[in-house]
């Protein structure tokens, strides 16, 4: 579903991106692990197309999309989900959800909304409060929702466990776990292996902008 080739990328004149090649199957969840700074948000960005990279390419269902703008995405089912969630905070918690589906210019799916309420049935009954007045684990949750709605091949989950309540964070466990019934595809990037354990099928290390690939029972 997803294929990269020896990305590189910079930010600021600075590379951080070096050789990263990576691979998520169809209908796999796959691990991309590394400490703060070692280059795991720049990878996200990168493969959405948010930042361009030097070289490399990037292929998503066997597509080469490294030179397409970021919106395309959205229109080929990718979903994202940001570290720092990205809501608007004005915006209702459905208005959020339902952000890349105007930005598209496509009506609102209902089905997929109410699929997504019946996953997450906690952020439907505050579906119409403002996410200024949520805490930082129900906004993650709303983050999560927003890159549903149109993630309907792959998501990217960039540090979804950040910064949440353990609480919190068992829920969002839980949420991406059933996700693998849904025959959806899904890089999740974590500083460490705590959450995502159980999760992945597989697993990359990222250090200094450099990718390997590691046994899941290794990690």
């Amino acid at each position: 579903m997803l294929e990269t080739r020896n990305l590189e990328s910079s930010i600021a004149g600075t590379q951080i991106l070096r050789d990263a090649s990576l691979i998520v199957p169809p209908g796999t969840t796959i691990g991309l692990i590394g400490r703060n700074g070692a280059g795991k948000t720049t990878f996200m960005r990168s493969v959405m197309g948010l930042l361009r990279p030097d070289r490399g390419e990037i292929l998503l269902n066997g597509t080469d999309v490294t030179a397409d703008p970021a919106h395309t995405r959205a229109a080929l089912g990718v979903g994202y989900m940001p570290e720092d969630r990205r809501l608007i905070p004005e915006f209702t918690v459905e208005q959020n959800i339902l952000l890349p589906l105007n930005a598209l210019g496509t009506g609102v799916e209902r089905t997929r909304l109410d699929w997504v309420y019946e996953l997450m049935p906690e952020i439907a009954r505050f579906a119409d409060r403002r996410a200024l007045s949520l805490s930082g684990g129900q906004q993650k949750l709303v983050a999560l929702g927003r890159a549903l709605i149109v993630g309907h091949k792959l998501l990217l989950l960039d540090e979804p466990f950040e910064g949440v309540a353990p609480a919190l964070a068992e829920r969002l466990i839980d949420v991406i776990g059933n996700l693998r019934g849904e025959g959806l595809s899904v890089l999740l990037s974590e500083s460490d292996h705590v959450h995502s354990a159980d999760l992945v099928d597989g697993l990359y290390v990222i250090e200094r902008g450099e990718i390997e690939e590691k046994t899941v029972a290794a990690a």
